[in-house]
C-alpha cells in the first residue's frame, strides 16, 4: 500500500493533468511552462504560478523531482514561459539548495497556498529568460 505522500502526489496529479491543467492551459492569462518531453520530443505545456523578478522567472514544483516538467528540464533545460500572454525563451535552473518554502512568500499568493498544501516535495525553479 502507497504511503500517504505517494497518494497525495496520484491524487493530485490525476486531478491537474485530466480536469485542471487542460482547462488552465486555454485560459488567456494563465502563466504557462513550455519544456520538451524527454522521450517524444514534443512541446509539452504545464500551467505554472510564478513570478517574474528582472531577467528571470521564478516557481516552486510541488512535487520536485517528480513533476514532469521537472523531469523533462533535466533532459533539456531550454524552455519557453508564456507570461501575460507572450511567449519568452529561457534556461530553467533546478535550485534544491533554495529554501522554496521561503521563495513561496515571495510569489503570488493563491498559487503559494495551492503548492503548500498539495505539495509533497517541494523544488525552487528558476528560468532565465532571454528575451
Amino acid at each position: 500500500m502507497p504511503g500517504r505522500a505517494e497518494l497525495k502526489h496520484r491524487i493530485v496529479t490525476r486531478f491537474q493533468r485530466y480536469l485542471a491543467n487542460p482547462v488552465n492551459r486555454r485560459l488567456p492569462f494563465q502563466t504557462l511552462l513550455e519544456t520538451t518531453g524527454r522521450t517524444s520530443g514534443l512541446p509539452r505545456r504545464t500551467p505554472v504560478g510564478g513570478r517574474r523578478v528582472g531577467d528571470s522567472f521564478w516557481l516552486v514544483s510541488e512535487f520536485g523531482p517528480k513533476s514532469q516538467y521537472v523531469r523533462n528540464i533535466q533532459a533539456d533545460p531550454e524552455v519557453r514561459v508564456r507570461i501575460a500572454g507572450r511567449w519568452h525563451r529561457g534556461t530553467a535552473h533546478l535550485l534544491p539548495e533554495d529554501d522554496a518554502r521561503a521563495r513561496l512568500r515571495a510569489l503570488p499568493r493563491f498559487n503559494s497556498a495551492a503548492v503548500r498544501a498539495l505539495g509533497t516535495d517541494l523544488l525552487t525553479v528558476r528560468v532565465d529568460l532571454a528575451d
